[in-house]
């Protein structure tokens, strides 16, 4: 047998790749001792037969010499059932969703509002809701300059900032297709009709210097005045100053409040579902061809309240020197009029006295007033006066040295009584005597005179 023939069931052939023979009845021969590539037909079968089982179908392979295999087929619908079972698992785990704690959820069930969601987990149908997520505790803010025109026909520039809430996320999301674009444009026009509505000086004049010159306008007004005043501190204080011109009546800082409330109503009405927060005009300017004269204008309201503050200043300082002087004026009255009523009642009491004795000696409460009276005039007067009778032969001395000095008495209370006392010993001897008595009585009068007048 040649060395390239096959015997004895062996395969001797180097260059053949082929396994063993085959054998009709066991399907294999001696294929186990195959050394050849692996066949790709039959890898192939053993993947699909392997998917088969994995799949529900039942395959069975037959044992003839080709290796052929036959097998029934399996349930049709098991295939695309697990299928279908992945797709929902899948469309259920995509249903969840999460709402941050500053967020609040409106959903839409086939593009109509059903529902808004608070914070939290929460699962709605893929494909069939739609959630959008709407922040409501962010505080929003813009800045928008515009030009308007005041009522005074002038044009300003007004810088104006607002900040903003989302109070409805329901209206937010629904009833506008851009809410802050809406929002701009209510602004702009609430803005100019506030503005519009308000003068120049308005506009550009601070609320501070307008409510100085309100008080400075009530301070002009003249309060009524009583009838009659014990006190002059009482009275009112009058400060004279010329009328505030309704145009400064307002100021820039009260545009504000009001733009923001007409603002807000524009708001409701429109249904945005925003809340106002603040709205501050920033500036307000004049255009720059008028902006020197503006601001001339600008330095004359500042001359203007620097004096005045300077007239306070000195009202304030005068103030309490005239009050103190009044009130010394008023004490200094009152001692007087305190002191002429004390006298004019003291007056009134001698008077009275006088009277009493008068009725009961005329004659000597004559002569009395007499003496009492030359007192008062000749008290101070360096020269002495005698009667000397022509029947007086007596000798008179005069205190010559004494005569110079002034009277330590003068017409007081001790001179009086002095003289009171020396009527009452004349008037006894009148009594007792005739009235045109003796000599030895005239001489006594005229002693007695004498020596009253050399006192």
């Amino acid at each position: 047998m040649a060395w390239n023939e096959p015997g004895g069931g062996n395969q001797q052939d180097p260059w053949s790749g082929g396994g063993g023979r085959r054998g009709s009845g066991s399907g294999g021969g001696n294929g186990g001792n195959n050394q050849g590539p692996p066949d790709l037909d039959e890898a192939l079968k053993k993947f699909q037969d392997k998917l088969g089982r994995l799949m529900g179908k039942r395959g069975k392979r037959g044992g003839d010499g080709n290796g052929g295999g036959s097998g029934g087929k399996g349930n049709p619908f098991i295939l695309p059932g697990v299928l279908v079972i992945i797709a929902l698992a899948v469309w259920a785990g995509s249903g969840f969703y999460v709402v941050d704690q500053s967020e609040r959820g409106v959903v839409l069930r086939f593009g109509k509002y059903h529902d808004t969601v608070n914070p939290g987990l929460h699962w709605s149908p893929t494909f069939v809701d739609q959630v959008t997520r709407v922040n409501v505790t962010e505080v929003r803010s813009f800045r928008q300059n515009a030009s308007m025109l005041t009522s005074d026909t002038n044009i300003v520039t007004v810088r104006l900032s607002a900040q903003y809430q989302v109070a409805n996320p329901r209206d937010y999301v629904l009833n506008v297709r851009d809410p802050e674009q809406s929002l701009r444009n209510a602004l702009d026009s609430t803005l100019r009709h506030v503005v519009g509505a308000s003068g120049m000086q308005n506009v550009l004049t601070s609320t501070t210097e307008v409510e100085e010159v309100k008080q400075i306008d009530e301070g002009g007004k003249v309060p009524d005045m009583p009838e009659t005043v014990e006190d002059p501190s009482e009275l009112p204080v009058v400060t004279m100053t010329p009328p505030v011109p309704d145009s400064l009546l307002s100021g820039r800082e009260e545009l504000g409040p009001e733009v923001a409330k007409r603002l807000q109503e524009s708001l409701d009405a429109y249904g945005l579902g925003l809340r106002l927060q603040t709205v501050n005009l920033e500036s307000t300017q004049a255009p720059d061809q008028v902006q020197d004269a503006v601001d001339d204008v600008i330095r004359s309201r500042e001359d203007r309240q620097r004096l005045i503050n300077e007239a306070r200043a000195y009202e304030n300082a005068l103030q309490p020197r005239t009050e103190g002087e009044a009130q010394r004026f008023i004490e200094e009255a009152t001692g007087y009029r305190n002191t002429v009523v004390s006298d004019a009642e003291g007056q009134t009491s001698r008077f009275l006295a006088v009277l009493g004795e008068y009725q009961q000696a005329p004659e000597v409460t004559r002569q009395r007033l007499y003496l009492d009276t030359v007192s008062e005039v000749l008290g101070n007067n360096r020269k002495a006066l005698i009667d000397v009778g022509s029947q007086n032969n007596s000798m008179i001395y005069l205190p010559l040295d004494q005569l110079g000095k002034p009277r330590a008495g003068g017409s007081g209370s001790n001179a009086d009584s002095q003289d009171i006392r020396e009527l009452e010993s004349v008037s006894q001897q009148v009594q007792n005597e005739p009235l045109s008595g003796s000599d030895n009585s005239s001489g006594q009068r005229q002693s007695s005179g004498i020596s009253r007048e050399g006192r």
